[in-house]
């Protein structure tokens, strides 16, 4: 059995992580610990919030003393660190709280895991600080480059993945310093239940049934890796298990597409569905182009936003040589998924 501390549990990666952990492990023991910012809900905890072995607390990451405090009342011998701003627009036109939640945050955890950890000896020999980060790392690619591989220099472009770089070499550099059992997951674009309606994916959905603009950034051409949220999960649970300590590990989704594409994918699947069922044409009568099997109308296309990066893409062959990951869901059937839990669970 272990006792793991989840951070940034209520957000939307962390919260399926936590669904996923405890369905998979119920003898665990799972603390949340959030700060309940505008992405974090705790209502996207209610699956497993009356589970025995789970904990919620609601603080931040950057207060030591809580986390220190965590640590040790609750015997934590895993650490899966969630917790980030990691909205692009947003560390544009305010990175601050990026450098404060995603750097000195993450700094915070790491003091606190080694004081215990290490230093008062709480599991000296039996811990591991698992630091989840991005592809956008990496920079951005051509159309006809090599997909990112652990071993791509990083090259962040944007406030957000500059701060998510740094929160990264502070993690490898308390291994190699001072002996923390540490690893990392550079993730490409997730999507699936619970993801808060700033990200293509959920916006394109919500705005769907809003009869509100799609709006694209640009020619909409920039492509991206898309990774449904519960195989990240699955990924997760391999590097913990199999993985390394010291080591980074890609997890992606194999499925590249353009945003265009996806926007009118969903557009197609959302007509589709409605047709097929009139129970959900009922429910958001104010979606007018959607009853009328047009959503695609609501496409709009707006300025590029700057600094924006054209291509992601993951390779994880080295995630599936060790430790045996590969995704379950395709990018068809996890969209489809996903577009009918946004029509479950969405009121307008």
């Amino acid at each position: 059995m272990s006792s793991l501390l989840v951070t940034g549990g209520a957000g939307f990666i962390g919260a399926n992580f936590v669904h996923y952990w405890m369905q998979n492990y119920p003898e665990d023991k799972v603390v949340v610990l959030d700060a309940l910012t505008y992405a974090g809900n705790k209502a996207n905890l209610e699956p497993v919030a009356k589970h025995p072995n789970f904990y919620f607390c609601h603080g931040n990451i950057c207060d030591t003393p809580l986390v220190e405090t965590l640590l040790k009342e609750h015997r934590i011998d895993t650490l899966v660190h969630f917790a980030a701003e990691s909205h692009v627009d947003r560390s544009i036109t305010g990175p601050d709280a990026f450098i404060e939640t995603n750097i000195i945050g993450t700094h915070s955890l790491l003091k606190a895991a080694k004081k215990i950890w290490l230093d008062e000896g709480l599991n000296k020999e039996n811990h591991r600080f698992h630091h989840v980060s991005t592809d956008e790392v990496y920079g951005t690619l051509g159309p006809n480059d090599p997909a990112f591989s652990e071993t791509t220099p990083y090259a962040p472009n944007s406030p957000y993945s500059a701060s998510k770089a740094a929160s990264d070499h502070l993690v490898r550099a308390y291994h190699h310093t001072y002996g923390l059992q540490t690893t990392i997951s550079n993730c490409s674009n997730n999507y699936g239940p619970y993801h808060f309606p700033e990200k293509l994916i959920p916006l394109v959905i919500t705005n769907i049934l809003q009869d509100k603009p799609l709006p694209i950034y640009g020619d909409g051409k920039q492509i991206r890796d898309w990774l449904y949220v519960e195989d990240h999960a699955r990924g997760i649970d391999l590097v913990l298990k199999k993985g390394r300590v010291g080591e980074c590990y890609n997890i992606g989704g194999m499925n590249e597409w353009a945003n265009i594409d996806i926007v009118k994918l969903i557009c197609l699947l959302m007509n589709q569905i409605f047709s097929d069922n009139t129970d959900f044409a009922k429910c958001f009568t104010q979606a007018s182009h959607l009853q009328e099997g047009k959503a695609e109308k609501l496409i709009t296309f707006v300025a590029d936003r700057p600094g924006h990066d054209r291509r992601y893409a993951i390779d994880f062959q080295k995630s599936t040589k060790e430790l045996g990951y590969r995704p379950v869901e395709s990018f068809e059937s996890g969209i489809r998924k996903t577009i009918y839990w946004y029509l479950k669970h969405y009121t307008v």
